[in-house]
């Protein structure tokens, strides 16, 4: 092995590069998740409820001035869920009751679940906040909050696991087994025949890469079949 510096760096290297990665570089924590608000009500009942939302460690609001403005963000990515307040909320606040609705984006079903339930906490600390500025057990009224998911609405891992599966096929047929390929022709010296036949390197480049690609992507054409027949994945 002293003689072998390759496998001391994998022995040795490889295990402190996992560290770093997976301990600075990973996380499945969510924390400032960007967050449309868009703020249709201006009382200061509304104003209260986004200072709510900023004050979450969690989520980053940003105020829009309109729902096709914040559909647009949504679309763009530039958001994970939009936090609309209604032009009537103060008004139904004070009778039977008023509405919020939240809309996440979905594609990945776990930080959607995550961000969900950032916001109703938040929303719901709010509320606590009020019943304890009345000095009551509740306020005058209930809050309800309408939550949809945009993209996957089943809330649905498999959704965004199988096509991430394409990538981990690619990576493994296209690049891994290919490189064992050339590594294994090159022990056995086959590699060393070629080159004194009139084959030019980047033929054999090719005669070793082309199978390979036509192989992942094969693999990719299964993935695609398995997801929108097996999974009933919707591909748009």
């Amino acid at each position: 092995m002293l003689r072998d510096p390759g496998s001391l760096a994998i022995g040795i290297g490889l295990p402190i590069v996992l560290i770093l990665i997976f301990g600075y570089g990973l996380s499945l924590d969510v924390r400032n998740a960007p967050v449309a608000v868009v703020l249709e009500d201006p009382s200061p009942m509304a104003a209260d409820v986004v200072a709510s939302l900023e004050l979450s460690v969690y989520i980053s609001p940003s105020i829009v001035t309109s729902m096709h403005d914040a559909e647009r963000l949504m679309l763009a990515r530039k958001v994970d869920a939009i936090v609309r307040i209604p032009s009537d909320f103060s008004r139904r606040l004070g009778g039977e009751g008023a509405t919020l609705q939240l809309l996440v984006h979905g594609s990945e079903a776990s930080r959607a679940t995550i961000i969900r339930s950032y916001v109703s906490s938040a929303l719901a600390q709010w509320v606590q906040r009020q019943a304890d500025r009345a000095a009551t057990s509740k306020v005058p009224g209930i809050v309800t909050i309408e939550e949809r998911m945009w993209f996957n609405s089943a809330n649905n891992s498999t959704w965004y696991l199988v096509p991430g599966l394409i990538v981990l096929i690619m990576t493994l047929v296209g690049a891994f087994l290919t490189a064992m390929v050339m590594a294994r022709e090159w022990e056995r010296g086959t590699l060393e025949a070629l080159f004194v036949t009139p084959v030019r390197p980047a033929e054999i480049l090719l005669a070793k890469t082309i199978p390979y690609f036509m192989v992942g992507m094969l693999g990719l054409c299964m993935c695609l079949f398995a997801a929108r027949f097996q999974f009933e994945l919707p591909i748009h």
